[in-house]
């Protein structure tokens, strides 16, 4: 999808990272790109930007697709959460129809550091498990959507920490429930960990700075980590953060234009082609 170059690059920007609001708010008085932020509605209260936006699904792929003719989005950034895996398949997979460029903010993964005690696994049903079979306090930071498989270990007492509540026929039981937005300090995590007299975290992989503190309070007092690590995604372009993703905006802003000179002049050329040839 090419604009005309007397246009604004229409970018639909998926979000509900950190990234997503520091590329809107970067773009709210950007006179070369019109940006949509998109939402998937799943917290109550999202900090909006200063820009168009929408909230909740699209529809799958076909409604996606519809979407981005609708609207003639000519650029996509997934800046969606690491393990928003269903989103991100779905706008590759949409902009592959629609021959849209797309780019993803892939933030780099956490790594374990000298003292760290981290178990890693592969999915939540794994995370539970490898808390084991004696009673131990868990500090579980993984969202509000991927709790039940928690409840199959009910012996454990758990400190649940999410943005909004999560469904009571989600938590397992024994739960204290934390809502709480961060970014979080290493202060205010160590008093948690310590207050909640927690044994053991379990966590995603999210590799955000404003959720990191979490770490290296463990690493100081001590508490093991269980890491889910992140799902596999289709393969796209990537940045690894939204100053990257800014760059790759203005160079499409530049290549759109280039085209659509590109296709003005040699509109004009056969213009004057068949007026000559009307001469012969």
């Amino acid at each position: 999808m090419e604009p005309s170059s007397s246009l604004p690059l229409r970018t639909l920007i998926l979000g509900g990272t950190t990234e997503a609001t520091n590329i809107a708010r970067a773009l709210a008085h950007e006179p070369t790109i019109a940006a949509t932020l998109s939402l998937a509605g799943r917290t109550a209260a999202p900090i909006l930007p200063p820009i168009p936006h929408r909230i909740g699904g699209f529809g799958g792929i076909a409604g996606l697709v519809a979407y981005l003719r609708t609207t003639e989005t000519a650029a996509i950034i997934d800046a969606t959460h690491p393990f928003a895996a269903q989103i991100s398949d779905h706008a590759c997979q949409a902009a592959a129809l629609t021959a849209t460029p797309i780019l993803r903010i892939d933030r780099p993964a956490w790594r374990a550091e000298p003292g760290d005690q981290w178990t890693h696994v592969t999915t939540m049903t794994q995370a539970a498990d490898a808390l084991g079979p004696m009673p131990r306090r868990v500090f579980l930071t993984i969202g509000q959507q991927d709790l039940a498989p928690f409840r199959a270990a009910p012996w454990h007492d758990y400190i649940i920490r999410s943005v909004d509540p999560p469904a009571a026929a989600l938590c397992p039981p024994n739960a204290e429930l934390i809502t709480a937005r961060g970014p979080f300090t290493v202060a205010g995590e160590t008093a948690l960990l310590q207050t909640h007299r927690i044994d053991i975290i379990v966590t995603k992989n999210a590799g955000a700075a404003a959720t990191s503190a979490k770490l290296t309070a463990a690493r100081t007092l001590g508490i093991p980590i269980i890491m889910i690590a992140r799902p596999s995604l289709p393969p796209c372009p990537t940045v690894p953060d939204a100053d990257g993703a800014l760059d790759w905006l203005k160079r499409e802003v530049s290549t759109a234009r280039q085209a659509s000179i590109a296709v003005k002049r040699s509109e004009k050329t056969s213009f004057f082609e068949k007026k000559e040839a009307k001469k012969l």
